[in-house]
């Protein structure tokens, strides 16, 4: 009779462990079928061995009411088959230390391709812009939320700062406009991310 229990509980053990195992493997080939498990990839022929360009920040040729506005340009890579749309936030955590907030250089949504060209920010044809930290209540002199919706480059007052390009492969087109806020667009991009990258560099002073 023991025996006879034993093998009982064997028997519901190995029915409970392949039922278990058969479970996920299906999860994992649906999430290959999305291409979830695929490591997206951002480069940027504006940064070289770490560090941007300087014609993409202070140092540039190109700004509007002192915003640098030469936005680097992107290629994404290896990105889910499902993907509808991406976006992008660039920020400068190091920034904290001087403004007291992680600076919000340029926010992207609805972008429609895997790239980007060197100042597509000027046009904005593929893509929709949020506004930047330009657009401060707490600067003396703030950008209108509008004319900040673009690339603001990098402007390190102090020393070399890290830059952070963050990229994200979305299933859907986001309900944005011009001039959206960064919260927005992450409460948006909420239960919608297949995949992202964060593409580090940095910009020198």
């Amino acid at each position: 009779m023991l025996i006879k229990r034993h093998l009982l509980l064997f028997i519901l053990i190995t029915v409970f462990i392949m039922y278990t195992s058969s479970s996920i493997l299906s999860a994992k080939s649906i999430e290959r079928e999305r291409g979830v498990e695929k490591n997206m990839i951002v480069t940027s022929s504006g940064v070289i061995n770490g560090i941007i360009d300087k014609k993409y920040g202070k140092y540039g040729a190109q700004f509007s009411k002192g915003m640098p506005t030469h936005s680097i340009p992107l290629a994404i890579k290896e990105y889910p088959k499902d993907t509808k749309t991406f976006a992008i936030i660039m920020e400068d955590k190091d920034a904290i230390p001087v403004v007291g907030f992680s600076w919000l250089h340029w926010s992207v949504a609805n972008l429609t391709k895997d790239s980007l060209e060197e100042n597509a920010s000027i046009d904005a044809k593929d893509f929709i812009q949020g506004t930047n930290s330009w657009s401060s209540t707490l600067l003396p002199q703030p950008l209108d939320r509008y004319e900040a919706a673009k690339y603001g480059g990098p402007t390190p007052p102090d020393k070399p700062h890290n830059y952070e390009i963050h990229v994200f492969a979305l299933d859907t087109t986001l309900d944005l406009h011009k001039g959206f806020y960064v919260n927005e667009l992450y409460k948006a991009m909420d239960g919608h991310i297949l995949a992202q990258y964060t593409l580090k560099a940095i910009y020198n002073n």
